[in-house]
């Protein structure tokens, strides 16, 4: 059987996991990786048996398939040279800076029949997929996802770095439309908002707070989902999920009258998932677990989010200045 041939584009952090999963698959052949730092990219090269390039137009012809793991500022230029090649993409998010330029690279996969899958790991989370025999319509959400101080990531706000995985997980467990947004937050250690908190409300009546912060002093990603007869909350980071549903006939557990059932699940591998879900998409011509569209509705909600907190940052700014 033909290997897929694979690059990766970025060899920082994540980048080099992802040449280290795709190394270890039987059915992958990894071209190579791409780095401006050639001391990163040899030595990410070396340690994964393949070769070194300075630049991504140096593979456009060597590969099937591609991971974009670069600052997101690059993202739409790189993941476009690839696109125009007839090149799969796997963005890591968030997926463009802009929605202008993820509609772009929409049309330009759509236009030759390519897949673009995004970057949203936290769907690869044995958790998640638990839910989904368990969600009915929840009406009230709220989310945690708190982070330890880490430079990596700081090139966006925390929006767009943390905030935004719970975004695309509420955005498909609701599958409503969005009415309003409120936010609001500040930058603590970087140049960008750094801590913030978001209040989404949906055309079907649910409502869902969001609270992101990267200045924690601990790392914490919870989702509490409130719906009819029952309240489930989820630990992403320890695999597991608490249950709590009326029973009358629960007299004699913690709570009486409600039946109380948690459920664990092994840690997986949730990159190594992810890239085995692109790779089979890009091989069988299937549409990813995560397509381009969901990572544009992902950004577009966080776009909007800051947005919002841009605004209330600047009449909190005008305000004091009226009052000095």
């Amino acid at each position: 059987m033909k290997k897929l041939r694979v690059g990766v584009v970025g060899t920082g952090y994540l980048g080099k996991f992802h040449a280290e999963k795709y190394a270890q698959m039987a059915d992958v052949n990894l071209v190579g990786v791409v780095d401006v730092d050639k001391e990163k990219a040899d030595k990410i090269a070396k340690k994964y048996g393949t070769n070194a390039f300075l630049s991504h137009k140096e593979i456009l012809d060597k590969v099937d398939a591609v991971s974009i793991v670069v600052p997101t500022v690059y993202h739409y230029e790189v993941a476009k040279d690839f696109l125009i090649k007839g090149v799969d993409v796997l963005i890591e998010k968030p997926m463009t800076t802009t929605l202008k330029e993820a509609d772009k690279l929409l049309n330009y996969a759509e236009s030759r029949g390519l897949i673009i899958q995004v970057g949203h790991l936290e769907r690869f989370n044995p958790v998640v997929t638990a839910l989904q025999g368990t969600l009915e319509d929840p009406m009230f959400i709220e989310t945690h996802r708190l982070s330890l101080y880490n430079e990596r990531g700081t090139d966006v706000s925390v929006v767009l770095d943390l905030m935004i995985h719970d975004i695309d997980l509420i955005f498909n467990f609701v599958k409503s439309e969005i009415k309003n947004i409120y936010a609001s937050g500040a930058p603590v250690i970087s140049e960008h908002v750094d801590i913030a908190n978001a209040r989404l409300e949906f055309e079907n009546g649910c409502i869902a707070n969001i609270t992101a912060s990267r200045i924690s002093i601990k790392n914490e990603r919870k989702i509490r989902l409130f719906q009819k007869n029952a309240y489930i909350s989820v630990d992403f980071a320890n695999h597991n999920i608490t249950i709590i549903r009326k029973n009358d006939n629960e007299q004699d557990g913690v709570i009486p009258g409600m039946e109380i059932k948690h459920m664990g699940f092994s840690q997986t591998d949730a990159l190594n998932d992810e890239l085995l879900s692109f790779v089979r998409a890009v091989k069988n011509r299937e549409e990813p677990e995560v397509t381009g569209k969901m990572g544009r509705d992902a950004l577009n909600i966080a776009l909007v989010t800051m947005e919002q907190i841009n605004r209330s940052n600047l009449s909190l700014k005008s305000l004091q200045l009226k009052d000095s």
